[in-house]
């Protein structure tokens, strides 16, 4: 389908790029955002990218919103010329799964939720078609994911399993959101993973908490120093499942400051993950040559 434009007051351009979620309708938007920041148009002042669509504030009287949408446009047009090609990082995130805190704060909320005799794992892996939690938990770590947007609460990424439509994992959110999260919750509505940033209300099933701060302020981690905010859109994710006592040996780390995230730079392209998504991902994850 086009894009489709649509003002809102005198300083947004919303832009939706498809009414469903697909990578090729998030790297669409990824082109055309990072175009855009390149760019260096005066008058804008955000940029926020979206998992099917985008937003753009601006400055009605540095730029002429008609001016701003013939840009867009004409980004659009050229999308056919662009190669679905990304330059950007993968981030190991290590994870204890079925972990107490997340277990205790699910079993506290169980009349807000679908099977108020089952787990969030345990209730996940059945309607996924998995015969237990650890199959489940396989099938969630070994796939990669893509960081479609970061918001919600400071630094929380909202990740799309990178796998074929069919395999892709998904599970409703509870019928009524949670007045508590762990914080740093792997959680998971729709077809999208999360990670909570902060402790709070939440919707998601909870699946395990990861050691690693992903939003700090103070930016004392080191992997931290040039963002308080460590995930950007388009960042891949992999899920490092951890033992208990890994975990706590991990949290010591952060205790102490010398804890680090694994963080390398990859170059990705769509074209090829399409192809043959399977492969693409055992060559991005360093599995095969």
């Amino acid at each position: 389908m086009s894009l489709r434009y649509t003002f809102g007051g005198d300083e947004f351009l919303f832009v939706e790029i498809s009414e469903d979620m697909s990578l090729e309708s998030f790297f669409k938007g990824m082109s055309i955002t990072r175009r855009l920041s390149e760019a260096g148009i005066a008058g804008i002042s955000e940029i926020c990218p979206g998992a099917a669509s985008y937003q753009i504030r601006f400055d009605p009287d540095v730029i002429a919103p008609d001016a701003l949408l013939a840009t867009l446009q004409g980004f659009e047009a050229d999308l056919t010329a662009v190669p679905m090609r990304l330059q950007t990082r993968l981030i190991e995130i290590p994870v204890l799964f079925n972990d107490p805190w997340t277990n205790e704060t699910g079993a506290r909320f169980r009349e807000r939720h679908q099977d108020p005799n089952a787990t969030d794992l345990e209730y996940a892996a059945r309607i996924n078609g998995y015969a237990s939690v650890d199959e489940f938990i396989t099938a969630y770590s070994d796939s990669p994911w893509f960081v479609a947007m970061v918001g919600f609460v400071a630094g929380l990424p909202f990740m799309y399993q990178m796998v074929e439509r069919e395999r892709q994992i998904e599970v409703p959110k509870y019928l009524r959101p949670r007045t508590d999260t762990p914080k740093h919750t792997i959680g998971h509505g729709g077809c999208f993973s999360c990670l909570y940033s902060v402790r709070g209300a939440g919707g998601y099933q909870m699946f395990g908490v990861t050691p690693a701060p992903i939003f700090n302020p103070e930016q004392t981690e080191e992997y931290l120093k040039d963002s308080m905010v460590l995930f950007r859109p388009g960042d891949i994710v992999k899920f490092k499942p951890l033992t208990r006592a890994e975990y706590d040996a991990a949290l010591a780390a952060v205790a102490d400051g010398s804890f680090n995230l694994n963080i390398r730079d990859v170059s990705f392209d769509l074209n090829e993950f399409l192809q043959d998504p399977a492969a693409y991902n055992r060559r991005l994850l360093g599995e095969t040559s």
